[in-house]
């Protein structure tokens, strides 16, 4: 699945804000404060309400006035336009999922709609096989027809009562094979993942187990590490391969069970006879050689988001990084990156920059492609940190020119 546009409207910083053609790799960069964390959260909002619904979402985040964007009493918008995955190289119909969440006589929240839509051919008229209002609503139950009939296609829709205005339908719906539109998009809901790496839970020692993928915040990282090294040798090895030519003297990495049943990793340099545990390993060691297992994932997760990538990491690595996270992508799972690092930033196509700017408490967000400036310096061969550093990317930094 391909995220190609998303809107969003009165979500916090985000009053009426837009990102058009998306590619697989998109770097966001933006001064402390302008909304490249919420701009992940619209993610984690949407996951959390299908997980329970739009009010646990809401008031996670301090209820829907503390949600709203200041100064606004209208409803709170996202529209999110994707593609299923690709079959044999034909380009897939796009699928636009639409949701406003307003509040009740009573000040509740609530789904006000929620439409989820094909688009027949370039100019065809929209297909609406999901189409709900305050808990109630209809949706086509012969998705599976559409694509061979085209424009011949009847759809034949099915009645619906949710148990809660507050509800989303693709909650229950998707849960069926025959919501095939509706399925997807709630596996990209529920298997999104946003990186909180922590360091020192990724030292961690745990209990003895295996795990498939690296959990946000890396605490299992050695579980992760031993079954893919007893189920995919092959990745392994090029994770260890990478390893040894970007940290000095590492050799070997490995996953042991101690005896009290829990499981520790431990690196071998080189250098010397016994290896070092994680603990005892640099941060920037074991922040490279998580990236690596999760990058390397033999099922990526069809969105994935990181927050400032570059922290523990030496510059000189940062253009590898920028190069995994590119491959992990045309793998087929999409990355939203923010940073800081104009390093990392030049490791970039300008394709795949974008950046934030906030006036009067709103954000807009600008592709660097668009910028007629940034495009033509590129063209000249200047890196686009370098363009960031010096300015060119306007309304991307701190604005700290008037302090001394």
């Amino acid at each position: 699945m391909k995220i190609e546009r998303i809107r969003i409207k009165n979500f916090k910083v985000y009053r009426d804000a837009e990102i058009k053609n998306l590619p697989n790799l998109c770097v966001f960069l933006g001064a402390n404060g302008s909304g490249k964390s919420t701009l992940f959260d619209i993610f984690g909002f949407l996951s959390t309400a299908l997980q329970h619904n739009v009010r646990v979402a809401l008031n996670q985040r301090g209820g829907f006035r503390e949600v709203i964007s200041r100064g606004e009493n209208g409803e709170i918008e996202f529209e999110i336009k994707f593609r299923n995955t690709q079959a044999q190289g034909q380009k897939s119909p796009l699928i636009t999922y639409e949701l406003k969440i307003g509040l009740d006589r009573s000040n509740q929240p609530i789904v006000s709609k929620e439409v989820l839509s094909y688009r027949r051919g370039q100019y065809g008229k929209p297909f609406r096989f999901l189409e709900f209002e305050n808990g109630q609503g209809k949706a086509i139950v012969n998705e599976a027809d559409f694509e061979s009939q085209k424009q011949e296609f009847k759809p034949v829709r099915e009645e619906q009562n949710l148990d809660a205005p507050y509800t989303l339908a693709i909650k229950g719906l998707g849960q069926f094979q025959k919501f095939r539109a509706i399925s997807a998009f709630r596996r990209l809901l529920d298997n999104w993942y946003v990186s909180n790496f922590q360091i020192q839970a990724a030292q961690s020692v745990e209990d003895t187990g295996i795990s498939e993928h690296l959990s946000t915040s890396g605490n299992n990282l050695a579980q992760v590490t031993r079954f893919i090294f007893e189920h995919h040798r092959e990745v392994f090895d090029g994770i260890l391969k990478k390893m040894s030519a970007r940290i000095p003297g590492v050799s070997n990495v490995e996953a042991s069970e101690t005896i009290d049943g829990r499981i520790v990793l431990k690196f071998q340099d080189s250098n010397f006879k016994d290896p070092f545990i994680s603990r005892y390993v640099s941060d920037g060691t074991i922040k490279m050689f998580a990236y690596l297992i999760l990058l390397n994932d033999p099922n990526p997760h069809p969105l994935l988001c990181v927050e400032e990538p570059e922290n523990y990491l030496h510059p000189e690595l940062l253009p590898l990084l920028a190069e995994e996270f590119r491959e992990y992508a045309q793998r087929g799972g999409q990355v939203f990156i923010s940073t800081h690092s104009p390093d990392f930033v030049n490791a970039l196509e300008i394709e795949e920059l974008f950046w934030l700017s906030k006036e009067g408490g709103r954000t807009q967000i600008h592709r660097a492609i668009e910028d007629q400036l940034a495009l033509n310096l590129y063209n000249n061969g200047d890196p686009l940190g370098a363009l960031w550093r010096q300015n060119y990317l306007q309304g991307s930094g701190p604005g700290m020119k008037d302090l001394k």
